[in-house]
């Protein structure tokens, strides 16, 4: 028979190596085959908006919403957006406290799977479609908030490999942007056409469209309506569904009770402002107005995630 402190000897190396190997254990996760592989941990996909502005004001506002797609890739392939069965469906961002929040937070796949990033704004729970999303601009944008709702944005960044980092994606005005400036003609002075009462409305528009989630392409859809323009300091603006008019009544203005109603043909973009100056004189009969040239300004006014 061996001496106690041999068996102890041999016992106490026994447990030293089953604590190994449970520690072991507690650091590598069972695969097929009998293989074990090092557990990796989870990266967090974050998302910023510091230089992702709206055209309606400086930044983002406490609590607006945004709706987040992310779609892995197959390897090296990309994968298509569907309306459902992505890595991420329609997401829900809201901006609070100077960041971006969701209430399920998001992760990378692994840490090699790429992925495709698409973001829209304002925020919607309806989308059943990705492919004809419908959306509509405000006929009353006489208020910042009905103008403010009528401005979607949309952008996607393709080919992002996991990263702590937030993922930085660069977004465009889908709507396009009428900006009317009425200038005092015969009969008026800067002071007295200030002073009249006036209303400006576009007309002849569709106010009604459908946009692809994953591309960013727009139809208008619907029947013609109106949209009372908003009120800025020294002139009017609408967001207008993309669309072209041809020698179609396109601004109905009205001064002092006096109506004129203006035909002109205009082909309407995403992500561009459209300039309409309007000279207003005044005759025996009451107004009449002229109008200058159309000007398109290339200037992107989108923003960007980083």
């Amino acid at each position: 028979m061996e001496p106690l402190h041999f068996i102890a000897r041999r016992l106490g190396i026994f447990i030293l190596a089953a604590v190994t190997v449970s520690a072991l254990s507690s650091c590598k996760k069972d695969r097929p085959g009998g293989n074990f592989e090092p557990e990796k941990e989870l990266i967090p996909i974050s998302v910023s908006t510091s230089l992702w502005t709206r055209a309606t004001d400086d930044g983002y506002e406490e609590n607006d919403r945004v709706g987040i797609y992310v779609v892995n890739w197959d390897g090296d392939s990309r994968s298509q957006l569907q309306s459902s069965g992505n890595h991420a469906d329609n997401a829900l961002y809201t901006f609070s406290g100077g960041s971006w929040v969701n209430d399920t937070p998001l992760y990378w796949q692994d840490q090699t799977t790429k992925a495709d990033f698409y973001c829209y704004y304002p925020y919607s729970s309806a989308v059943q479609d990705v492919s004809a999303f419908p959306f509509s601009v405000n006929t009353d944008q006489s208020s910042d908030a009905g103008y403010k709702a009528s401005d979607l944005l949309w952008g996607k960044t393709e080919g992002v490999s996991p990263t702590p980092d937030p993922v930085q994606i660069t977004t465009r005005h889908l709507m396009s942007n009428l900006l009317i400036y009425l200038k005092p003609g015969n009969g008026y002075s800067e002071e007295t056409l200030a002073a009249a009462q006036k209303t400006v409305i576009v007309t002849g528009v569709r106010t009604s469209s459908t946009v692809d989630l994953s591309t960013g392409s727009i139809t208008a859809t619907g029947d013609v309506g109106e949209i009372v323009a908003k009120t800025e300091d020294g002139y009017y603006r609408a967001l207008v569904v993309p669309q072209t008019l041809t020698d179609t009544p396109v601004l109905k203005i009205t001064v002092d009770g006096y109506e004129y109603t203006l035909s002109q043909s205009i082909a309407f973009e995403s992500n561009r402002q459209h300039i309409c100056t309007v000279t207003v004189n005044k005759t025996g009969e009451g107004i009449d107005i002229g109008i200058g040239d159309w000007e398109t300004d290339d200037t992107d006014y989108g923003g960007s995630v980083e």
